[in-house]
């Protein structure tokens, strides 16, 4: 075993060990050859696309598509209400979008049901 392990690069941690040819983080338990070099130095970061396919980003402002309704509100939030300022989040299900919506306030959507403005 040599004296120094490799630093994982998944999460930095200098916790890893050998085990079957294969070097694991016992923090966060990813696992990879100790010789090979990391496909990229940014973790796989996950594109969301809108409605119809556009890229989206923090900050932008968005359109929503469809009525929604929403549970304990009377009326659904209409088509065609602005939704500025967008944060990209990795929310609970399939939730993936964090905005204030014009008229009702601060909520999570799915980025399939808005159109990048």
């Amino acid at each position: 075993m040599s004296e120094t392990a490799p630093v994982c690069p998944q999460c930095a941690s200098e916790y890893t060990y050998e085990l079957s040819g294969m070097t694991v983080c016992s923090m966060c338990a990813h696992e990879w050859v100790a010789g090979d070099a990391p496909a990229s130095d940014a973790p796989d970061e996950r594109v969301i696309k809108d409605s119809v396919g556009n890229p989206l980003a923090d900050g932008d402002t968005v359109v929503i598509v469809k009525d929604l309704p929403v549970k304990g509100y009377p009326k659904p939030i209409k088509r065609g209400t602005k939704v500025k300022g967008i944060r990209l989040i990795d929310g609970v299900g399939d939730h993936d979008l964090d905005g204030k919506v014009d008229g009702f306030g601060a909520m999570q959507l799915k980025s399939s049901v808005v159109k990048k403005a």
